[in-house]
């Protein structure tokens, strides 16, 4: 049974050793600042300094739109093994897999439009254009 997590345990070892090892290295030989200045207390992102404070509201929609989307693409991901095994499915000559298939995508699709419908795909509000207002031709030049 032991024999069995010795390769496990082997690999713990060998990680936590490298980590030690990196992290004793980086403190011993970093760089080490002798003043800490305004500037060098001051945060910042990739080297940009902050123009606005960290913790702001966001939008839930931005949520919305980031949750549709792992869905949806999750989704999409079982027409890839699907698509490779098409053949040896319909091999006997049945459509099943193929009317199974479209069941699916007519699925997404609505679901889709029905996302749509609703706004989740809308960030913010857009100016009101001529054919909003009603007015069903382009504007004469």
């Amino acid at each position: 049974m032991a024999d069995q997590f010795m390769p496990v345990l082997i690999t713990l070892v060998v990680a936590g050793g490298f980590a030690v090892i990196l992290l004793g290295t980086a403190a011993l030989l970093g760089q080490r600042t002798r003043h800490r200045t305004a500037a060098k207390r001051q945060s910042y992102e990739s080297g940009v300094p902050l123009v606005d404070r960290a913790h702001k509201r966001i939008s839930v929609k931005f949520y919305l739109v980031a949750l549709v989307f792992v869905v949806l693409d999750v989704e999409v991901a079982f027409l890839y093994p699907w698509a490779i095994n098409y053949r040896s499915m319909v091999a006997d000559g049945s459509l099943m897999p193929l009317w199974e298939i479209v069941a699916f995508l007519a699925l997404l699709f609505f679901v889709y439009l029905y996302l749509w419908r609703k706004g989740i795909f809308d960030w913010g509000h857009r100016p009101p254009t001529m054919l909003d207002k009603g007015h069903g031709a382009r504007p004469r030049a």
